[in-house]
């Protein structure tokens, strides 16, 4: 039986990738830290505290793998420690992609994420060719995942066979920290939301996100960058589909960007003092402005990838998020 060792397997995406795995006959070696929750015990599943900025215990977990998915990243849009983003995002990739090349692994599947890929100005989708450089990154996380994916590619060059996903907006079962995205269907849900700030995602399902990760390593073509994405929406619409699905009343009233900014620039300013997460994170308010819209008809075409309806995904996630008490009564 192959053996594949996965990083972020307590994550969202993680954990899926890694009940993937285990349905298509793989054993996985799970690399986990110890104060995080294993959410996810499975015949073929062995467990591994340790944590990708220590060297030593990545390449010691991985012994004896034939294939490496590198999918842990340290996804927060305010910290009071930015240096921590970018101890986990950078350097731990470099360290997985070292030992990877050290023990000579047969392929690497990073999972890095469409805010490391460039946007068109003009809001049409843009694919994995779209021109970009580390100054259209907004945020220490996408700064972040910029950096790790050059410190990546650096490996090809020595022979190291990696293949690069780049997930979009997964949403779906599980979210149970819950991401960022995850947090506005919570919000949503629990009538948090009177009001939104306008902007654009590229919504996916989490299960087709982990599917896309194996297709990749059958399928994918080293060095090649593959966006596992399905359906531009608009904020707006997103909401009127979560309306559908729960008969919780979407918010009509569309904020004015400007004046948020500001706002949201405030609530910064005062977490550099009170040291707590502003109630309004800036870079999100930055990130905003501009419509993450792609094309993923690369992984559809040469992958396989799956293409589960958003309705399917967005409706999985409300129930889940219903049933495991994220949602308030009455």
């Amino acid at each position: 039986m192959p053996v594949a060792f996965l990083t972020g397997a307590t994550g969202f995406v993680g954990r899926h990738v890694a009940t993937v795995l285990l349905q298509n006959g793989w054993e996985v070696r799970a690399l986990c830290r110890t104060r995080s929750p294993r959410c996810l015990e499975a015949p073929g599943l062995e467990w591994f505290t340790g944590d990708i900025r220590n060297p030593g215990r990545v390449v010691e977990a991985m012994s004896g793998a034939q294939a490496v998915f590198h999918v842990a990243a340290d996804y927060r849009l305010w910290a009071k420690d930015p240096r921590e983003i970018y101890e986990s995002n950078v350097t731990g990739t470099i360290n997985v992609m070292q030992a990877a090349l050290t023990a000579g692994v047969e392929r690497v599947v990073y999972t890095s994420s469409v805010g490391a890929l460039g946007l068109h100005h003009d809001g049409t989708p843009a694919d994995e060719h779209t021109p970009v450089c580390l100054e259209d990154m907004v945020g220490h996380y996408k700064r972040s995942k910029f950096l790790a994916e050059r410190e990546a590619e650096k490996f090809l060059q020595e022979g190291l066979p990696v293949v690069f996903v780049h997930p979009s907006t997964p949403v779906g079962p599980g979210d149970h920290k819950p991401t960022p995205t995850g947090k506005i269907i919570v919000d949503f849900l629990n009538r948090k939301m009177p009001a939104y700030l306008e902007t654009g995602l590229n919504i996916v399902d989490v299960r087709d996100v982990a599917e896309g990760h194996r297709l990749a390593l059958e399928k994918g073509k080293v060095g090649e960058k593959y966006i596992l994405g399905n359906r531009n929406l608009t904020l707006a619409q997103i909401f009127s589909m979560l309306e559908k699905i729960s008969g919780v009343k979407a918010p009509t009233v569309k904020l004015p960007y400007t004046p948020i900014l500001w706002l949201a620039r405030f609530f910064q300013l005062a977490s550099f003092i009170t040291r707590r997460e502003p109630m309004i994170p800036y870079e999100g308010v930055r990130m905003a402005a501009k419509r993450m819209f792609f094309d993923s008809s690369r992984a559809v075409r040469e992958l396989g990838l799956p293409q589960t309806p958003v309705e399917t995904a967005l409706s999985d996630a409300v129930d889940w998020f219903t049933q495991n008490g994220y949602v308030k009564k009455g």
